[in-house]
């Protein structure tokens, strides 16, 4: 006579031995079904040669690439930024000791490393001097006192999610710097943390555009009308995608972002490649000198670097036309830079990195005497201490990252920003990851990093020797050459003299602005 549970153990048994039998018999159904789609079918050579078995490639490839990021590149080696990078960020965003032991791990030896020059005597820290702030548009109506040398890059909402724009806006805020929207226009989300903002103009003139696409004077008035909004940026280009207009895929234009845009809902959002009015450097002029007369504030434009002649023509109209017609300020991208979504040929070949760009055009400013009246801003995989202090001694008034910001809400550069897929909930709009993301947490995140970030770069201004981190000059950097020995940056990208006819034009200049 059998038990209660011995009758439940056999009847379990057989229950599994039931389902061990379906699974099987419906895995190998599916694999038969499997064998006779790919054998059949035409448009892979690798599953018709080899059924089944080559669908095993493509799954390697995909894990591949999470493989390689967690368990073998090392530290230093993973592109775009690698391990030693994006935990120097994570541990300043926790406001968590930055320090490390035994020694480092960075290769101090190949061609183009820049090592700074300490100081026998160095500042001490009583005796150093906090940031002081830096006037743009000195002509302007309302020009621009800006605080911190180090600010967040545009990135536009609709590549962002709200919970990430409304973070680094309150971020922004308790840190004291500014935040770019971006080309996709401005959302109350950049508004509601309270921060300065920098306004950007793409080429479909986003939020600032009528119903044909044009720029619109009344909508510019309206943006100008927060007090909140600092400056004007017009975009001319950026360093992933020189000659290439934005891309926001349609699934990311919702209703919302649609009518922040002015652009229909659930369509491809594709930019113009350039701004069709603007064919040469006197028109870009003249559309910088009309949204600064209709906003009163600062205006300026971004660009990434290929050919430079034309910077030159641009300082010649200028001083024709007089200093008061320039730029109130040029944000250099870097031709590394990075963005949501970008062909691959444009991000990988095109356009000079800022080691190159950013002295040539600091250079051309100073030999026309306008580099006083002319702030530069340098952007581009600039996300660490040691090289945002190399931009400012090198010639930058400014860093902007974005990237490093993106860090610092919690990216684990899982390269998914351009599928609504980001499992950070940084770059999607799937509101279920989005949920992974509170704003008030990180926005204190996003604030511990640009702070930690200006704390450092000044510990590197003041074992220079200098109480502020923009008194760090050319000299104060060496470069390694190719044979192992470094040379001072003022060698290898030596100051011209300012030209003889503007002499007098960079005296007045340099009396009249702060």
């Amino acid at each position: 006579m059998t038990t209660l549970s011995e009758e439940f153990f056999v009847v379990s048994l057989q229950l599994i031995s039931t389902l061990f039998v379906v699974t099987v018999g419906a895995a190998i159904l599916y694999l038969i079904v499997l064998f006779f789609l790919d054998i059949n079918q035409t448009k892979d050579a690798v599953r018709k040669n080899y059924p089944v078995l080559g669908r095993f490639r493509y799954v390697f490839s995909t894990l591949g690439e999470f493989f390689r990021q967690y368990f073998f590149a090392m530290d230093r080696e993973e592109m775009p930024f690698n391990r030693a990078e994006r935990e120097w960020v994570g541990k300043a965003a926790k406001n968590e000791s930055n320090t490390v032991a035994f020694g480092s791990t960075k290769n101090l030896m190949p061609a183009g490393t820049p090592i700074f020059v300490n100081c026998p005597f160095p500042t001490l820290d009583e005796d150093a001097v906090d940031m002081q702030p830096v006037e743009i548009g000195p002509f302007c109506e309302k020009p621009y006192n800006a605080a911190s040398f180090f600010n967040i890059s545009g990135m536009s909402y609709g590549a962002l999610s709200t919970p990430a724009v409304r973070a680094l806006s309150a971020g922004a805020k308790k840190a004291g710097c500014w935040m770019n929207t971006g080309e996709g226009g401005l959302s109350p989300y950049h508004l509601e943390g309270g921060c300065d903002i920098v306004l950007q103009i793409g080429t479909a003139k986003y939020g600032v555009r009528d119903d044909n696409g044009n720029l619109c004077d009344k909508k510019l008035k309206e943006v100008a009308a927060h007090e909140q909004v600092r400056m004007f940026e017009l975009k001319m280009s950026q360093g992933a995608k020189p000659g290439k207009g934005g891309i926001l895929p349609a699934i990311k234009v919702t209703a919302e972002i649609s009518h922040i845009r002015g652009i229909p809902e659930g369509q491809d959002s594709i930019s113009p490649n350039r701004h069709p009015e603007i064919n040469n450097v006197g028109e870009m002029l003249d559309m910088i000198s009309h949204i600064r007369d209709v906003t009163g504030k600062p205006t300026g434009f971004k660009a990434v670097v290929g050919a430079f002649g034309w910077l030159e023509d641009l300082c010649e109209e200028i001083l024709a036309r007089g200093p008061k017609s320039a730029p109130d300020f040029i944000t250099i991208d870097s031709g590394d830079g990075g963005t949501g979504a970008a062909p691959m040929p444009l991000m990988d070949n095109v356009g000079l990195v800022i080691k190159e760009s950013l002295p040539l055009v600091s250079d051309i400013l100073h030999k026309y005497g306008l580099r006083k009246r002319i702030r530069i801003i340098a952007s581009g995989k600039l996300v660490t201490p040691s090289e945002v202090a190399w931009a400012l001694a090198t010639g930058a008034d400014f860093v902007t990252s974005a990237r490093g910001f993106m860090f610092s809400l919690g990216c684990i550069q899982a390269l998914k920003c351009n599928k609504n897929t980001c499992p950070t909930g940084i770059t999607t709009h799937n509101k279920r990851l989005q949920k992974g993301l509170n704003p008030e947490d990180k926005a204190v995140k996003v604030a511990n990093y640009c702070l930690n970030m200006v704390r450092e770069v000044q510990v590197i201004s003041h074992s220079c020797g200098v109480t502020r981190a923009r008194q760090m000059s050319r000299k104060h950097v060496r470069v390694v050459q190719s044979n192992g020995r470094t040379i001072p940056i003022s060698d290898l990208y030596p100051r011209p003299e300012v030209l003889p006819q503007y002499q007098e034009i960079a005296r007045s200049l340099d009396a009249e602005i702060k």
